[in-house]
């Protein structure tokens, strides 16, 4: 099985198009900030788009997205934000928005209820073969969370999930110049990066899984 993700489109929605067009895949994550203040019928126009391709999608909203995408990611079957879905014997769950930031975007969120979104979706997929854990935000003090100044703004509540629940693979984003892969324990981790700059992960999964960043 083979899945695309793609974090931080902001918009970009031909280039993920481009992308999709060109690529084989049997699903396909969608990591947040699928946005920019956008509105919700912005983000299910281009959710459709994307399932045109006749393979499912899996999203969270990032924290430059609506808390109000919910109600459309559920009537598109395609939200895992505090819940799972499942394809063959793969569970994805997630987590959507981001901590508090000093820019008080739209959709921010206490450490406290990131964790609860978290142990939330796990319980639906605890039971498959592979876990992907989705949350927007990077866990903390990792490769995939530092800013430009060598600050690390990740999610608290993201690493302490992770390193005791252990998914199989995280796939993340918000921080676009922290692009790129890490590990915690077991747990195979990617931040997808931007995907305006045409940047975006695989993640093939056979007898062990592989994760290729492109772009």
């Amino acid at each position: 099985m083979r899945i695309l993700a793609f974090t931080d489109i902001h918009g970009a929605y031909d280039r993920v198009v481009s992308i999709l067009s060109s690529e084989s895949f049997d699903a396909l994550v969608i990591g947040g900030d699928l946005t920019t203040h956008g509105s919700i019928q912005e983000a299910s126009v281009a959710l459709r788009r994307f399932q045109e391709f006749g393979k499912p999608v899996f999203a969270v909203a990032g924290n430059m997205d609506l808390p109000s995408f919910e109600d459309s990611y559920n009537a598109l079957g395609v939200n895992i934000n505090a819940k799972g879905a499942s394809i063959r014997e793969l569970g994805l769950f997630g987590v959507a928005g981001s901590p508090v930031t000093p820019m008080n975007t739209p959709y921010e969120l206490s450490e406290e209820e990131i964790l609860q979104r978290a142990e939330a979706g796990w319980s639906d997929v605890s039971a498959l073969r592979w876990k992907i854990f989705v949350p927007h935000a990077p866990p903390h003090g990792t490769k995939l969370d530092r800013i430009f100044v060598g600050k690390h703004v990740g999610s608290t509540a993201v690493r302490r999930f992770v390193e005791h629940r252990q998914p199989d693979v995280l796939i993340c984003g918000h921080i676009h110049e922290a692009r790129g892969m890490d590990t915690i324990g077991n747990t195979q981790m990617v931040n997808c990066g931007p995907a305006g700059r045409g940047s975006y992960a695989s993640i093939e999964f056979d007898t062990s899984i592989h994760i290729t960043l492109h772009g």
